[in-house]
């Protein structure tokens, strides 16, 4: 007789929805950081797994029978949370070479700061734009979609059935050849006000030999610099929205692709 009802499939079933949520979800933005306590972390988890196996959750039978199988259907699951984490740090990484195209260019290239999250040293311009995106993309609901992407591979890919085709990889570079683009469109408008009080110094060093152009100037393109970084908040903002508008549409298809759809 089973006093308890235990189900081995059951507990089989909810061993993978948790290898899921934990793996995928450890490797994502935001909820991977280092900032977070590693307790938040473990309660965030279990919490996620008990709220989302009564509806999305694998079949206990999907369970590998040897270590191999097991260590293969983890690298799956880590590979899916690294794919779907690189779609938002293209993002990150766009906005953060802005930051540093920025920086360079006021003369703040030896201004560093060290990330708490990342752990890398960074421009401060570069890092104060990282932040400003963070917290637009929190205020936009951007985390929701990350969780919305994770119930969304339940439906889509088996545990460690993740398929690397040649249209996810095309996927992915055509994606990741706009970070370029989107950093230089972010950094444009300081970028033309300095190269503007560039000329202007030039053109004074012509006129006027005698002043000391390097010890003037710094302060005037710092200056100007700040005052045009106040029109990329707009900037910013606006790709960040565009953005989290596409992620919907952008998970479902790499999803798609990545399961041979």
């Amino acid at each position: 007789m089973d006093i308890f009802h235990f189900s081995a499939d059951d507990m089989l079933s909810l061993i993978l929805t948790f290898l899921r949520i934990s793996i995928v979800l450890y490797l994502l933005p935001f909820f991977g950081g280092r900032s977070i306590p590693k307790t938040v972390k473990a309660a965030l988890l279990l919490v996620l797994t008990f709220a989302v196996w009564p509806q999305l959750s694998f079949p206990g039978s999907m369970m590998p029978a040897s270590p191999w199988e097991l260590l293969v259907l983890v690298l799956g699951e880590v590979l899916l949370g690294l794919i779907l984490g690189m779609m938002v740090r293209i993002l990150i990484a766009a906005v953060q070479t802005g930051g540093h195209i920025i920086g360079f260019q006021m003369g703040f290239a030896m201004v560093n700061v060290m990330d708490p999250i990342t752990g890398v040293n960074e421009a401060v311009t570069a890092h104060f734009l990282y932040m400003c995106t963070m917290l637009t993309f929190l205020t936009l609901n951007g985390h929701l979609y990350l969780l919305k992407a994770i119930g969304q591979s339940f439906e889509f890919i088996p545990p460690g059935g993740l398929l690397l085709t040649s249209d996810m990889a095309n996927q992915i570079f055509s994606f990741s050849s706009l970070m370029y683009t989107l950093a230089i469109r972010i950094a444009a408008p300081v970028l033309g006000a300095v190269l503007i009080v560039d000329l202007a110094l030039a053109l004074i060093a012509r006129a006027a030999p005698q002043m000391h152009i390097l010890v003037v100037g710094l302060p005037i393109k710092i200056t100007v610099g700040f005052i045009f970084l106040t029109f990329v908040f707009g900037i910013l903002a606006r790709y960040v929205a565009d953005f989290i508008r596409g992620m919907d549409a952008l998970f479902n298809n790499i999803l798609r692709l990545g399961a041979g759809i």
